[in-house]
Order: structure tokens, then C-alpha cells, then sequence
């Protein structure tokens, strides 16, 4: 997301290198959802590049190539996760989990593959699992059959709250777009370890995506009371305010625990210059 094209002159500076992208990115917000990765293995000189301009205390949620987790569903996959785990190794504690997003078509049924897959994941690193099966939201015997895996393998579940984007007809080409795309599950805020993530999409307006997190800034304040580390992703349809968004909601959970960090001092979006 740190190459958005609406972002870039607005939010971050413009034109910049590749080299140089997520280091702006990274001055906005401490964490990002590592999607390029589903659709290509990267480079592992491009990997090292996103060590280098990021602090080690920065979170990626890397997600697993479609090629594991949608082509093969977790069989066979052995040899291609071992290049997968190389190739991400120089971001080192910055990859605060490994993201298994699993097809809609990934059922109660196939609950022993991924048990399986999961015991035989290397215990260097944290996982998480999105699943997408109305099952598993409906069902409570599969729901509970789930729960069950993960929290024997120390997996997180991440929920993808789509229900604001859902409430009402959509009113963009954007939402439009996301109501054809995005998972239509009922709302799961139950954390399984101490590293919680939560993937939240609300509108293109900006009072109703504010109206409809009112619940997430009660669940992590929650979390974060009790020792958690919960990281929190925010969108909207277009994603065009969603940097300063997530600042917002950021400043809405401080507001409740003022003892919480602040985020980073945003780059400039434009040179300085003396008049």
C-alpha cells in the first residue's frame, strides 16, 4: 500500500524511488499488511530494501503466496514455504506474523489439512489465519472445531469486520467494487493470543468508517489492558484518507490510554523551502 497512487504528493512525497517508498510510508503508520506478497514471492534484494527503510520495531503481516494457500490449500507445499520463509528472512523481528488467508471455499471439512500445516510450520515465527467459509462465522460446532486448531498451534484468527461496508447499499464505484470482492461475515472480535489483528473496511465516508470502529477502539483499549499487542488495519473502499485514518483511530484508542506511544511524525509531503 505504501505505492497507493493517492497518496503519493498528498500524504507522501512525489515522485520517490522505490527504494525510498515504505520509508515514508513507515513516518505515517508503525505497520503494514504485506499483500504484494500473495500474488509474487519477491525478490529478496526488494525484501532487503524493506528492511533497510524500516526500524526494527516496524510490523509487516506477510501474507503466504496464493500459490500455497489457494492453488495447493496447504498440501504439498513443503519445499515452496522453505523459499517463501528465505526470501522474507532479512526483515527479522519486523515480520510480527506470517498471514494465511484461506479461499472461501476452504471448509470445516478440510480442518485437518490445516492442523496438519500448522504443526509443521517453524516455530521461529507467528502465524495467523483469515478464514472466510460462512461456516465457520454461522455454524458454532465448526466455529468451536477452528478455535480449537488455532489456539492448540498458537495461531491468531484475524477477523476482516466488513459489516459497516455491508449495512447499506453502496453510494461509489469503489464500494461497488468492494461489495462484489469483500467477504460478506458477521463481525468476531475473540483474541486467541497476545498479538491480536484486526482488518476493519468501512466507508468512502469518512463519519460513517469513524461511526462503525466505535466497537474496535472498546476491543483493543480491552486488549491492551490486559498485556496484549494488537495490531489494527484500517480501510475504506478507495483507501484515499485511509493513512489518516488509521492516525485517527490510533488518537481514539490514546484517548482511552494515554500511556500508549504516539505514531511517528509524518514526512513532509512536499519539500521545505525557505518562503
Amino acid at each position: 500500500m505504501w505505492t497507493h497512487a493517492s497518496w503519493q504528493g498528498r500524504f507522501l512525497p512525489h515522485p520517490l524511488p522505490p527504494g525510498e517508498r515504505l520509508r515514508s510510508y513507515a513516518t505515517w503508520c508503525n505497520a503494514v499488511e504485506g499483500n504484494t506478497t500473495f500474488y509474487a514471492t519477491p525478490a529478496k534484494s526488494t525484501v532487503e530494501s524493506w528492511a533497510r527503510q524500516t526500524d526494527p520495531d516496524f510490523r509487516f503481516v506477510v501474507k503466504l503466496p496464493k500459490s500455497i494457500t489457494h492453488e495447493r490449500r496447504l498440501n504439498g507445499v513443503d519445499e515452496e514455504l522453505r523459499s517463501f520463509l528465505d526470501t522474507i528472512e532479512p526483515l527479522g523481528p519486523r515480520v510480527d506474523a506470517l498471514w494465511v488467508q484461506l479461499p472461501g471455499s476452504f471448509a470445516p471439512t478440510d480442518l485437518g489439512t490445516l492442523a496438519g500445516f500448522l504443526r509443521s510450520l517453524p516455530r521461529a515465527h507467528r502465524y495467523a489465519v483469515e478464514v472466510r467459509h460462512r461456516s465457520f462465522f454461522d455454524d458454532a460446532r465448526s466455529e468451536r472445531l477452528l478455535t480449537g486448531v488455532l489456539a492448540g498451534a498458537d495461531v491468531e484468527w484475524i477477523p476482516f469486520d466488513t459489516t459497516v461496508l455491508f449495512q447499506s447499499p453502496p453510494t461509489s464505484d469503489a464500494e461497488r467494487d468492494a461489495w462484489t470482492k469483500k467477504p460478506r461475515v458477521p463481525r468476531r472480535s475473540l483474541a486467541l493470543t497476545d498479538r491480536p489483528i484486526v482488518r476493519y473496511i468501512g466507508r468512502d465516508a469518512t463519519a460513517r468508517t469513524i461511526e462503525g470502529w466505535q466497537h474496535w477502539v472498546d476491543t483493543v483499549t480491552e486488549w491492551l489492558r490486559e498485556g496484549r499487542s494488537p495490531t489494527v488495519f484500517i480501510h475504506t473502499p478507495d483507501n484515499a484518507d485511509a493513512l489518516t485514518l488509521a492516525r485517527r483511530f490510533h488518537d481514539d484508542v490514546r484517548a482511552r490510554l494515554p500511556e500508549i506511544e504516539p505514531l511517528p511524525e509524518p514526512m513532509p509531503s512536499e519539500p521545505l523551502t525557505l518562503f
